[in-house]
């Protein structure tokens, strides 16, 4: 099961600290997530915050990229991301590295 890290940054003026178009749209994705992560069979790992320098990481397991794909063009989400650049990063762990090494 592929692990897949997504490093959002935004920008000063569109940080939801600061601008309540964007808080408000942050509180409704939190609202949404579960529901949307349970539709397409995902499991959030975890999300940290680096608030100082306006970036979010979150890691998901998904069983195949293909529904990691759909979750990422639901609306809710597709709005989110028009607000931010975007990076997605596909990891192995260290023992499914081992075994390509073997």
């Amino acid at each position: 099961m592929p692990a897949i890290i997504v490093l959002q940054r935004h920008s000063v003026e569109n940080c939801p600290m600061n601008n309540e178009k964007m808080k408000k749209m942050a509180l409704e994705i939190v609202e949404k997530m579960g529901a949307l992560l349970k539709k397409h069979g995902i499991k959030m790992v975890g999300s940290w915050s680096v608030a100082r320098e306006h970036l979010s990481i979150i890691v998901y397991e998904a069983q195949s990229l293909d529904a990691f794909l759909k979750l990422q063009m639901e609306p809710a989400l597709r709005k989110w991301m028009a607000q931010h650049t975007t990076e997605i990063k596909i990891a192995m762990t260290i023992e499914e590295t081992m075994k390509l090494l073997k």
